[in-house]
């Protein structure tokens, strides 16, 4: 290492401790305010076709109809759909009517409505020049219905600019039900419990208590939802309420159980973990009915845990499927594939269902043998990353002669319909084996959508490094799997190369090891304050690193812990346009030229760079692709990307990264966190360390963030152990 002679935190998905902690955090944090608001303001008109955050959106509403349709079918203390009132009761009524014919898809406002997709796989055919993708919001409420509205919140003290997404939140007759219940405006992403009580005093007067059920309620149903941003799928029954009693609910087990008597919410019995395995091994010992079996009361909204119960039941399918290659072929594959991980990894996909790989970055190339190996087998195969970027890498790992460009995909348009091997009759993909690179970024609604997309007899490999940042979303679907043991799993003896690599590798273990870096690949620049780091941060994307190391500024990415403070990302990216591209900013504060981060959907970012703005909206270029987006959604979707967050940058590389920790960057900093930022870098790593001893201690001694889930307790009762 070469040593040159305050930021606020980012909350992380995954914030432990209490339900009021996670709403807190996830509250604050602009990423995540920011991601939810996302999906909830629309263009004014429709665009003619679907944008990727539409496709997102139908691929979802299209999984949760199937969840409910096998929730119907099955006998069980849980039936999706029925003894509903309110708006749960609501929106199964709309989905009916639209099921049944009689009102258009169009009539349920608060849902997107997909394009009709192909049910076979297209023919093959040459694509088309690529043209501008429209970005889109979800359908533009009705104006009498926003005006109806806004009538509602002036009268309650409420900026009447939150019309439009009141009505897109509650659907028809959004008016009478915040005047029913005002604390409905709570289902409006960034409004805080005590805004709405606020809001409800200006219109019930002295009807208005915090001992009132429909405040209870919704205080309830927005610390699940606060929850789900930090990564919670459920939350235990305890922290709930104990975060009820804080908000001021005066009995916040009457409003637990009031919020899912409404159906509002879903309440769950699992079994403790701990007990779980001396259970069984008592059950020799003792009868069912003498054996008492400690369980732990869950409470989770609906989306999410019945996404997590239809990932469990694909899950088990995967795994109890038999493959129907002969063993031999897949046996010569191996062979071919060479000695080391990726013989392992083809000889585990040969015998399974489902197979786990892990490993660094340079670890890829053994899913890539694999794919290599299944189609000498004439097998139908697709890999799907996380990121345009890391698509573009792994298709560079593969043989020059392959000429199928949708063998390669990315999570989201694979899912949107945009990208992949099409789908049959039946909706499922047309394939034999599915990779998908960057595991951990699944969350726990994006895996359900993949597996229950698996025609039966299909594989599934889900690779990545563990010791990265987990989703965006909510759950923790691949450090759930790995902690289940419910199939192989392949460790990947390939370490990443270089100085780099070799301080990310000591970082994954908790060790900040000093290397040698003979050719600078890694610089430490000490400094003493938030300003300080702002200026260094500058000379060296600007100057330090290309006159020493011949990388542009363009190909230097900057990566820290918050968006706001004086060291942050908003901070940092005025101080970097300043310098490398100064501007009027006459479109929302951009230039041509700038860099940026896009937000397509929440959880995703997506580097790019202005090129211009006219009556459309502002025109990117993401990723070699065209992308227009509207002027009112530019200020939810676009940030200028000259500095990211350790969150954003998941699933990219760059040729040179600068990671800055201000002083006050301590309290966000834990192993995750170092590990993800320092890995991005592929040649050359400066840290502008102001953290003194908080860096080595985070790297030691604070793991990832607990998150609160049930799918290691579904897996159990579903799949055994794998031997």
């Amino acid at each position: 290492m070469t040593t040159e002679p305050d930021t606020t935190e980012e909350a992380e998905p995954g914030t432990p401790g209490a339900a009021e902690d996670a709403a807190q955090d996830a509250a604050a944090d602009d990423s995540s305010a920011e991601q939810a608001t996302d999906t909830e303001k629309g263009a004014d008109g429709a665009s003619p076709q679907p944008s990727e955050a539409e496709a997102e959106l139908a691929a979802q509403r299209e999984l949760r109809e199937r969840i409910e349709r096998r929730k119907a079918e099955k006998q069980g203390p849980i039936e999706s759909g029925t003894k509903l009132s309110g708006t749960a009761a609501d929106l199964m009524a709309a989905v009916r009517a639209v099921e049944s014919g009689e009102k258009p898809a169009a009539a349920i406002a608060f849902r997107a409505v997909p394009e009709a997709r192909p049910t076979t796989a297209p023919a093959p055919a040459a694509r088309p020049p690529a043209s501008p993708t429209p970005v889109a919001g979800d359908i533009a409420p009705a104006p009498e219905a926003v005006e109806a509205v806004r009538g509602v919140l002036v009268e309650g003290g409420a900026p009447d600019t939150l019309a439009p997404q009141v009505v897109s939140a509650l659907g028809e007759g959004a008016d009478g039900q915040l005047r029913a219940d005002p604390w409905q405006l709570l289902r409006v992403a960034g409004v805080r419990p005590e805004q709405a009580d606020g809001f409800a005093r200006a219109l019930l007067g002295a009807e208005c208590g915090p001992d009132d059920e429909r405040r209870g309620r919704a205080v309830t149903v927005w610390l699940l939802e606060q929850a789900a941003l930090a990564g919670h799928t459920v939350l235990d029954a305890a922290t709930l309420t104990a975060a009820l009693a804080q908000r001021s609910v005066p009995d916040p087990e009457t409003a637990v159980q009031s919020t899912v008597a409404e159906g509002e919410a879903l309440e769950f019995q699992d079994a403790v973990e701990e007990a779980a395995g001396r259970a069984a091994e008592a059950v020799e010992e003792e009868s069912d009915e003498d054996q008492e079996r400690p369980v732990r009361v869950l409470i989770g909204l609906e989306r999410y845990t019945l996404a997590e119960e239809s990932l469990a039941d694909g899950l088990a399918r995967i795994v109890n499927s038999l493959p129907k290659e002969a063993s031999e072929d897949w046996e010569s594959a191996a062979g071919a594939s060479g000695a080391g991980s990726a013989a392992e990894l083809v000889r585990a996909v040969a015998g399974h269902g489902l197979v786990l790989h892990t490993g660094g970055d340079a670890a890829r190339a053994e899913p890539a043998a694999l794919v290599a190996a299944a189609r000498s087998l004439g097998l139908r195969v697709c890999a799907a990353t996380h990121t345009t970027g890391g698509r573009r890498r792994f298709a560079a790992l593969l043989p020059s002669d392959d000429d199928d460009s949708d063998s390669v995909v990315t999570v989201a348009g694979l899912l949107g319909g945009g990208e992949g091997p099409g789908r049959d009759a039946d909706g499922a993909f047309q394939l034999d084996l599915l990779v998908v690179l960057d595991a951990p970024q699944l969350d726990v609604e994006s895996a359900a959508m993949v597996v229950e997309s698996l025609p039966d007899g299909a594989r599934l490999v889900l690779s990545g490094d563990p010791a990265v940042l987990w989703s965006a979303g909510p759950g923790r679907v691949f450090a759930d799997l790995l902690a289940a043991r419910a199939c192989p799993h392949i460790v990947s003896r390939t370490p990443d190369p270089g100085p780099i690599g070799e301080l990310v590798s000591g970082v994954s273990v908790g060790e900040l090891t000093q290397v040698e870096a003979p050719g600078k690949e890694v610089v430490i620049v000490p400094v003493r304050d938030a300003g300080e780091a702002v200026h260094r941060t500058v000379q060296l994307v600007a100057d330090s690193v290309p006159r020493a190391l011949g990388v542009p500024a363009e190909q230097t990415q900057v990566i820290t812990p918050g968006h706001g403070g004086a060291a942050g990302t908003r901070a940092l990216n005025a101080a970097l346009k300043e310098r490398l591209n100064p501007g009027p900013g006459r479109f929302g504060g951009f230039d041509p030229g700038d860099r940026i981060a896009y937000s397509p959907a929440p959880g995703r970012t997506v580097p790019g760079q202005v090129v211009k703005a006219d009556a459309e909206g502002l025109h990117l270029e993401c990723g070699g692709a065209p992308v227009v987006v509207p002027k009112e959604r530019v200020e939810q979707s676009v940030r200028h990307g000259w500095a990211l967050t350790a969150h954003q940058a998941v699933g990219l590389h760059w040729p040179a990264a600068v990671v800055v920790l201000p002083g006050d960057a301590a309290p966000a900093l834990t192993r995750p966190w170092v590990y993800t930022a320092f890995g991005r870098a592929e040649r050359h790593l400066s840290v502008v360390h102001g953290v003194d001893q908080a860096l080595p201690r985070a790297v030691a001694e604070v793991p990832a963030k607990a998150r609160t889930t049930r799918l290691p307790g579904l897996l159990r009762t579903q799949v055994p152990p794998a031997g």
